[in-house]
């Protein structure tokens, strides 16, 4: 197994009131990643994700996806440090 990675991606675009999170959190889930996606105050969505490399690189695919109604601009993915615990939340 690839050692465990952590990062921290800012989707931005129509990512708000379109089940963003909620499809961020069932796709996390599914790959077996650990984290959080939330709202941010100027229209981002933050997803702090960590797990296999594999995994983290499906996820990212993923993310500049989104659901079907989502409409994503950018997607920036950044290293992360700070441990992210247990499951996968929406906050």
């Amino acid at each position: 197994m690839a050692k465990e990675k952590r990062v921290r991606c800012l989707v931005a675009g129509r990512v708000q009131g379109v089940y963003y999170r909620a499809s961020a959190a069932r796709e996390a889930s599914r790959l077996a990643l650990r984290g959080w996606a939330k709202n941010l105050p100027d229209g981002r969505v933050e997803v702090v994700v960590a797990g296999d490399p594999d995994a983290l690189a499906a996820l990212s695919a993923w993310l500049w996806k989104g659901p079907p109604a989502a409409r994503v601009q950018i997607v920036v993915v950044e290293e992360w440090s700070e441990d992210v615990g247990p499951g996968f939340k929406v906050l």
